[in-house]
Formats: C-alpha cells, sequence, structure tokens
C-alpha cells in the first residue's frame, strides 16, 4: 500500500504543476493548421481517457493495487492499450504542451510518462500475480500505444 501511496501523490503533485505553475520562457505562436492538429490531438488523449474510465466501470481505482473484487478487463479499448487512461492523460497532456510552446509543461509530461512507466510496471506485476491470463494479455496488446499486428 506504500508504493500505491507513493506512486498517487507523485502523479498528483505532477498534475498539480502542470496546471498550477507556468514559467513561459518566450511567446510565439504556431500556424493554425499546427493549433488544429494539436487541439485534435488533445481531443483524441481525452476521447481515450475517456473510454478508459467507462471500461474500467468499477474496477477504476487511482492506485495501482487492483481492488479485491476486480476483474480482468481486456476488451473495449483494453483490446488495444493496456493504459488508456494513462496514454490519454499523456498525449492530452503533451499536446497541450506543444500547442502552449511550454517546455516546462513538456518537462514536467516527460517525468509523469516515467513515473506512468514505473506505476503502470507495478501494477502489472500485481495483475500478472492475480490474473493468470494476464501474461498473454501483455504479449498482444501494447502498454500506452497498440502494438503493431503483423
Amino acid at each position: 500500500m506504500k508504493k500505491d501511496i507513493l506512486f498517487v501523490i507523485t502523479q498528483f503533485l505532477l498534475f498539480a504543476a502542470y496546471f498550477g505553475i507556468e514559467w513561459p520562457l518566450f511567446f510565439a505562436y504556431w500556424p493554425s493548421w499546427v493549433c488544429y492538429i494539436l487541439i485534435g490531438v488533445i481531443a483524441l488523449g481525452i476521447v481515450i481517457l475517456f473510454f478508459g474510465i467507462l471500461n474500467l466501470n468499477e474496477n477504476l481505482t487511482p492506485f495501482p493495487s487492483p481492488k479485491s473484487n476486480s476483474t480482468m478487463i481486456s476488451s473495449g479499448i483494453y483490446k488495444y492499450i493496456r493504459h488508456p487512461i494513462y496514454a490519454g492523460i499523456l498525449l492530452s497532456m503533451m499536446a497541450y504542451a506543444i500547442y502552449l510552446i511550454s517546455v516546462f509543461k513538456l518537462l514536467v509530461t516527460a517525468i509523469l510518462w516515467v513515473v506512468l512507466y514505473f506505476k503502470s510496471s507495478f501494477e502489472e506485476r500485481l495483475l500478472n500475480e492475480r490474473f493468470v491470463d494476464y501474461k498473454d494479455y501483455m504479449k498482444s496488446t501494447g502498454r500506452f500505444f497498440p502494438k503493431r499486428r503483423s
């Protein structure tokens, strides 16, 4: 439980830094077509996040340890991505940081990516212990992005 709390606190501190602090180094603007693409990527991240939450339903928890009554979810968006909530957050935050041309927000996003990588690794170790099919699921499904099918 100690690691669970540490991951969640770190994650939320990074969210607070991302959304609460801004140190603009310079002001520049993207051409409008780049802005439209970035807004589309932000929206895609939000959709991925939404379906990740929707598909988890009552299994949803901010902690990496699965709930005691949880079931393995490998349908819906989880058929393609093992951690769509993390993927949606990272994709949206990265695109928004680029949209704002914020080096600080890009740095926070990169740090969060590392934190979520280790959090998901810890979570997967626990899911492997709980669900016998999880190892096969990992082989066929990407962590944050879909795997290329051969």
